[in-house]
């Protein structure tokens, strides 16, 4: 009896075992998972994101997982002339073939946001072919064709106003070609202080929607989405300067001022310069004779006390035809400060990792200090989601200061750039609130870098939701996105800064700031003495005025006689109006393309706005009959004499862009530079020591 009860229990306790055995095995199983997700996931961030190497140089896989030496190097020229608000680039690259085979270059790099690019010139040895602008697809067909055939050919494409991509075909083992690039812009006049940007490189950008092709295409890091179908066309490899040859992307650079005043400074606030003065005319460079190209190159001068221009007009005859570009600065206003609510919008994602955030922390608590008792304020951040410090916009006490502040210092980078919540909420949600007595002022401060993709629908959301509100944007980093923040507040009604210094944010700030609580000049009409039908003036419909802000339109068929007129409102009703007499008009060249970008931004607007398709014969005409890039044309060069021998194979390798300085490791978009190996070993590991567990559980379940 007890032998048999003793069986029973004994027989009763296997499953008992079994039971606490699978259990010990799932706890292990799970404890595994963890520790696989633990290590994998840094293993894997640093297979996609570091090099192999220490060295200098650059190391690209092949689809057969071998090795390649860096292909390409390249080195810029920026030769720029400012006369009077003119700037005028001739922007030199040397794309070198330092290895063995024949090469294709792709280089997709930034331009400044209002350049006008009219000219593309390839030398080849001792040869040099001037380019034609022709319809975009026409273009690159020429081009394919060329580089199939042998032929030595350079094209250039434009992807967004302020990001382009050259393509260098059939370059020689240990030879090079040089791409000549010529645009111009209109110089940044704000409160007294002309500024000249130039950019050289660019932060990686954020795309938001749903990937829509498996693979990613050759030469970008980011496949293309559902809101941005271009995205493998505007994501260039992004690399530290340690990744290229010691002589790969440096820049040397010559700018000479004639500005046709005296002026009393010129500095930059991002690289030490070296100035020659001569009467007006300042001859600039940087100390260094070679730049990196990891942030953008900014130079400010400003006029002798009393010289500021108020008025400026210049003339230009081309093909028969009359270009005017005039200038007016109205003078302060004395009207009172109307009280504000004030919404401040932070740009938290994980681009702005590092020197970023600390400068835009830095702009918010700048911000802050400038609201009076009499202010309303909220604070936004976003990444991938869209955060406010208070439901409604709060009286701007000290204990909501002091609160906001505490907000502000701890906020942290981190995850997408969700940019159209932001601007929802700071538009039409709790950022903002209705002012039923009409004495306030409503504004929105976005502080960004501007890295995304979606610039378009995100121009569009602000036409949309904007109402009476004003909204400002302040570009953070030392290669922000300035498209977006320049139009942006154009259609924000607006003004745009950026901050180049991080040592000194509270200049630019102070401009601003100061524009945003003088009165504004709006209802603005422009008559010029022409009325004919032919006569054609931009911008259409000019935008209110700042405090320090310049009214500039550009004309087409107005002769230089008679009498512009401008006139406006300030607040409280009382008018404004400024007389001009044409004929002091000064002689000036590149009119005519500034006047056809702004008719191409224009058609492009118009179209916009209708919700329809912009006019690409239209835009393509006015493109090509003034000779001005657009985003339906293209550059093209050819040289006729096939160079490739008919055996040769040609490689292609796209050139990477240098991370922005101060922006983060986490921004680095590599080549596939590495296998993987050390997730696959990883993995390998952790299957065989599960396997050998589980198999040791189950002999002892059986035993």
């Amino acid at each position: 009896m007890m032998a048999s009860e003793r069986l029973t229990r004994s027989s009763a306790a296997v499953p008992g075992s079994r039971g606490m055995l699978r259990r010990i095995a799932e706890g292990l199983g799970l404890w595994l998972a963890f520790s696989l997700m633990l290590f994998v996931h840094p293993l894997y961030a640093e297979a996609s994101q570091a090099p192999m190497t220490s060295g200098g140089e650059l190391y690209f896989v092949d689809q057969k997982g071998q090795w390649q030496t860096p292909a390409l190097t390249l080195d810029s020229d920026f030769d720029i002339q400012v006369s009077g608000l003119m700037a005028s680039t001739r922007l030199t690259r040397r794309f070198l073939n330092t290895s063995d085979d024949w090469q294709e270059g792709v280089f997709v790099f930034p331009l400044p946001e209002n350049a006008s690019v009219h000219g593309l010139t390839m030398t080849v040895a001792e040869r040099t072919i001037e380019g034609d602008i022709q319809p975009k697809a026409q273009a690159r067909q020429r081009y394919e064709t060329a580089k199939a055939a042998g032929q030595q050919a350079a094209n250039l494409e434009q992807q967004r106003p302020n990001l382009f991509t050259a393509r260098v075909a059939n370059i020689p083992p240990g030879e090079g070609i040089t791409v000549e690039l010529r645009y111009q812009q209109q110089v940044d006049y704000q409160a007294g202080v002309f500024e000249l940007r130039v950019p050289t490189t660019l932060t990686p950008r954020y795309m938001p929607g749903q990937p829509v092709m498996a693979t990613l295409p050759e030469g970008g890091w980011a496949p293309a989405t559902t809101q941005v179908p271009d995205a493998h066309d505007i994501s260039p490899f992004t690399v530290r300067t340690s990744d290229v040859a010691p002589d790969s992307h440096r820049a040397s650079l010559v700018l000479r001022i004639d500005a046709g005043m005296p002026l009393a400074s010129v500095d930059s606030p991002t690289h030490r310069l070296s100035t020659r003065t001569d009467g007006s005319r300042v001859e600039v460079q940087p100390e260094q004779e070679a730049i990196v190209m990891d942030r953008d190159l900014v130079v400010r001068w400003q006029a002798m006390a009393g010289k500021e221009p108020k008025v400026a007009v210049f003339h230009q005859r081309w093909l028969d035809e009359d270009f005017l570009m005039a200038m007016v600065v109205p003078g302060a206003s004395q009207s009172a400060r109307l009280p504000r609510d004030l919404v401040f919008v932070i740009d938290t994602s994980g681009s702005m990792a590092g020197a970023p955030l600390r400068q835009a922390k830095a702009a918010m608590q700048w911000g802050l200090s400038t609201l009076s008792p009499d202010d309303r304020f909220n604070v936004i951040h976003f990444n991938n989601q869209a955060h406010s410090l208070f439901m409604q916009p709060q009286a701007a006490t000290g204990q909501n200061l002091a609160r906001a502040r505490r907000y502000v210092d701890g906020l942290y980078a981190d995850g997408g750039t969700e940019m159209a919540s932001a601007l929802r909420m700071a538009l039409q949600g709790s950022g903002g609130s209705v002012d039923e007595t009409g004495e306030r002022v409503r504004q929105v401060v976005f502080v960004t870098d501007g890295a995304v993709g979606n610039e378009a629908a995100l121009f569009a959301q602000i036409r949309r939701s904007l109402g009476d509100q004003r909204l400002f944007t302040v570009g953070i980093g030392s290669a922000p996105n300035m498209h977006f923040m320049r139009e942006a507040a154009r259609w924000g009604r607006g003004q745009y800064t950026a901050i180049a210094d991080p040592t000194d944010v509270s200049k630019p700030l102070q401009r601003l700031f100061a524009a945003m609580e003088a009165p504004v000049l709006t209802d603005l009409q422009v008559r010029w003495p022409s009325q004919a039908s032919s006569v054609e003036s931009f911008p259409d419909r000019p935008g209110d005025l700042y405090l320090g802000e310049p009214l500039v339109q550009v004309i087409r068929g107005q002769a230089p006689a008679g009498e512009m007129r401008i006139s406006g409102r300030v607040p409280g009703g009382r008018q404004w109006e400024q007389v001009i007499d044409l004929q002091q008009a000064s002689r000036s060249d590149g009119i005519q393309r500034l006047w056809a970008r702004e008719k191409i931004g224009y058609l492009l607007d118009s179209a916009h706005l209708a919700g329809v398709e912009p006019e690409r014969e239209r835009i393509t005409r006015v493109s090509m009959d003034h000779g001005v890039l657009s985003p339906y044309t293209a550059f093209v060069a050819v040289d006729r004499q096939p160079v490739r021998p008919s055996g040769a194979t040609l490689s292609t390798d796209p050139v990477p862009t240098l991370l922005p300085a101060g922006t983060q490791p986490g921004m680095l978009r590599y080549p596939q530079t590495a296998t993987g190996w050390p997730l696959f070993t990883l993995l390998g590991l952790i299957g065989g020591t599960l396997a050998l567990v589980f198999a040791w559980l189950r002999g002892r379940a059986e035993q």
